[in-house]
C-alpha cells in the first residue's frame, strides 16, 4: 500500500458547538506518513524520468512533505535530500531520517531552507521539487484529496483547509470548485501569506512575518497557487495563535483526534468564527497531518481547556 484512503468521520463536538449542521472530519493525520503530503510526494516522484530518479532529488519542507518525498524516493530506488529549518520539531526530523531522508537542517525559516535547497539542487544537478509549486504535487495532494472527500460524502458542500504555501489548496480548488463545492482556507493571523496576497491582488513570493505555532503554514506563497487560488475566488479566514492551540487540545479530547498544529488551523477557524459551515449540505475540514510532538502535545494539553 502506497497511499491510504483515510476515514471521514462525523464531528458531533464541533456541531453541537457551531449550533448544528453536518460537519466531518477527513483524516489525513491517518496517512501513511502522518500527513497528505505522501499524496503529492508519490506523484512526483512517479511523474519523473529514469535519468531524474538516476540523479536524486532535493526539496524543502517544514516536515512533513520531507517525509513524504524521502518514502517515495525510497520506493521509486531514489534519493531525496531534504533541507529543514532550523527549528523544525524533533519528531519530525526523526520520521524524515527514519524513511531515508539525507536531510540537512539548514535555514532559520521555511523560505530560507527552500533558497538553500534550490542552491544545492542547481549545484549537483538534481531536481527541485517542491512542496506546493509543481503541478503534480498539486494534483496529488489536493486533487486526489478533494476526488476521495467526494467519493466518500456526496452532500460535501464545504470543505475547509490550512493553508501554507497554497498547495492544497489550489490542488483541491481545481477538483471541487468546479463542481459548485466550496473551498475555505484557513491561515494564522502571524503569518498568512495567502491571505495577504489575495488583499493586495498579487501573489508574495517572499514574506516575512511573525513566527507560528503552526510552523507547516509558514512561508510565501507562488504564482502559481495564487493564481489558482485567485481565479477560483477563494477566501481564507485567519485565526490567533491561542485559538490554534486551544483546537489542537480540542480535537484531543472531544474527538479523540491526534493533529498537528498546522492541522488545527481550520478547527480553530470555525470555533473562532473566522469561517461558518456550509448552511446547506456538509462541511468537511481536512485534518492534514499528526505529526505532533508527545511532549508538545502534553504541554498543550496541560495549558490549554476545553
Amino acid at each position: 500500500m502506497r497511499v491510504r484512503q483515510t476515514p471521514l468521520i462525523a464531528c458531533p463536538a464541533l456541531e453541537r458547538e457551531l449550533g448544528g449542521g453536518s460537519i466531518y472530519l477527513k483524516l489525513e493525520c491517518l496517512q501513511l506518513t502522518g500527513s497528505f503530503k505522501l499524496r503529492g510526494a508519490m506523484r512526483a516522484i512517479a511523474a519523473l524520468s529514469a535519468e531524474q530518479r538516476a540523479r536524486g532529488v532535493v526539496t524543502a519542507s517544514a516536515g512533513n512533505h520531507g517525509a513524504g518525498l524521502a518514502r517515495a524516493a525510497g520506493l521509486a530506488g531514489t534519493r531525496a535530500t531534504v533541507f529543514v529549518p532550523i527549528r523544525t520539531p524533533a519528531n519530525k526530523v526523526e520520521r524524515m531520517t527514519s524513511l531515508g531522508a539525507q536531510l540537512r537542517v539548514e535555514g532559520k525559516d521555511y523560505d530560507a531552507s527552500e533558497a538553500l535547497a534550490r542552491a544545492f539542487a542547481a549545484a549537483h544537478d538534481q531536481l527541485f521539487v517542491s512542496a506546493f509549486d509543481d503541478d503534480e504535487v498539486l494534483a496529488g495532494n489536493g486533487g486526489s484529496l478533494g476526488a476521495e472527500i467526494l467519493e466518500q460524502c456526496p452532500e460535501v458542500a464545504k470543505v475547509l483547509v490550512p493553508v501554507g504555501g497554497g498547495g492544497l489548496i489550489a490542488g483541491m480548488a481545481n477538483e471541487l470548485s468546479p463542481r459548485g463545492i466550496e473551498v475555505v482556507g484557513a491561515q494564522p493571523a502571524n503569518n498568512c501569506a495567502m491571505h495577504d496576497s489575495l488583499a493586495l491582488g498579487r501573489a508574495l513570493c517572499e514574506y516575512q512575518r511573525e513566527s507560528t505555532v503552526a510552523e507547516g503554514c509558514e512561508g510565501a506563497v507562488c504564482e502559481r497557487t495564487y493564481a489558482i487560488v485567485a481565479r477560483h475566488g477563494l477566501s481564507i479566514g485567519c485565526v490567533s495563535e491561542t485559538s490554534i492551540l486551544r483546537a489542537v487540545a480540542f480535537l484531543y479530547r472531544h474527538c479523540g483526534v491526534v493533529a498537528e498544529t498546522s492541522a488545527a488551523v481550520p478547527v480553530a477557524a470555525l470555533r473562532e468564527a473566522a469561517i461558518v459551515p456550509a448552511s446547506k449540505g456538509a462541511t468537511v475540514v481536512v485534518i492534514s497531518g499528526g505529526n505532533i510532538d508527545a511532549s508538545a502535545l502534553d504541554e498543550i494539553l496541560a495549558e490549554h481547556g476545553p
